[in-house]
């Protein structure tokens, strides 16, 4: 019966969603190129927050906690599990005060209005998984980026997103090439919940009733651990919040 209600009201998200995009998509050239970073990083942040606001209408809710722990003025590099689109979405809004930008599969950086632009153009980063020489000059040059402009780098260590929820195993390379090339960057974990649940039946309808939640951990700076230290600290953190 849920999924037979869903149906309408994802035919309404999807168009508003749509809309959405393409309204935004001239305001962040126009931002961009006649207003500069600023304007332009505002624009972002207010398109999704607008798109948060959208699936109000399946009842779908968003919490963060611990957005007080995120240290300013410094690098950071937030790592999270990943179940959904909206991650990103979530934490563009709700980490704005950082800066956050992302390590995307390179299918992300055209066609698609607003996302594709934001991507080419707001200091996140392409790679081509298919070619992982390639993807490691690329996580340099954003770790290089967020080093020298006090900015942020989200990285999802599972790489795909999880379809049930339950965490898939960590790869150590994207967050050891941040880790280097930003040596005075803090590293903040994210455990993130529900967000599979919009995408439960799949790409279409969406789920309805769902909070999702995203629990932000303490920080703790790079140059006080090993990288194996690190990478166990960061991954127990994640996972251990993680509701199943």
């Amino acid at each position: 019966m849920q999924k037979l209600i869903s149906y309408p009201l994802s035919v309404i998200v999807l168009f508003l969603v749509l809309l959405t995009l393409a309204i935004f998509h001239p305001i962040q050239w126009v931002c961009l190129h006649a207003f500069g970073y600023q304007a332009h990083k505002k624009s972002v942040d207010y398109l999704n927050f607008i798109l948060l606001k959208i699936v109000l209408i399946l009842g779908t809710t968003f919490g963060c906690e611990g957005v007080e722990k995120v240290p300013e003025g410094v690098p950071i590099i937030f790592v999270a599990n990943h179940q959904s689109l909206y991650d990103i979405i979530a934490i563009i809004w709700f980490l704005r005060r950082s800066h956050p930008k992302f390590v995307s599969k390179k299918e992300l950086g055209k066609g698609i209005p607003s996302v594709s632009f934001n991507l080419r153009h707001g200091g996140s980063v392409l790679i081509d998984r298919k070619d992982p020489k390639q993807a490691i000059p690329t996580i340099k040059k954003i770790a290089d980026y967020i080093e020298k402009h006090k900015r942020s780098a989200v990285i999802f260590p599972e790489g795909t997103r999880s379809r049930n929820g339950k965490p898939k195993e960590f790869a150590q390379t994207g967050l050891k090439i941040l880790c280097k090339n930003a040596p005075s960057a803090y590293v903040v974990p994210i455990s993130i919940n529900n967000s599979w649940k919009l995408l439960k039946y799949g790409t279409f309808p969406y789920g309805l009733g769902n909070h999702i939640t995203f629990a932000v951990h303490d920080a703790f700076a790079v140059k006080d651990f090993e990288f194996n230290e690190i990478m166990q600290k960061t991954e127990t953190a994640v996972k251990n919040g993680i509701k199943i």
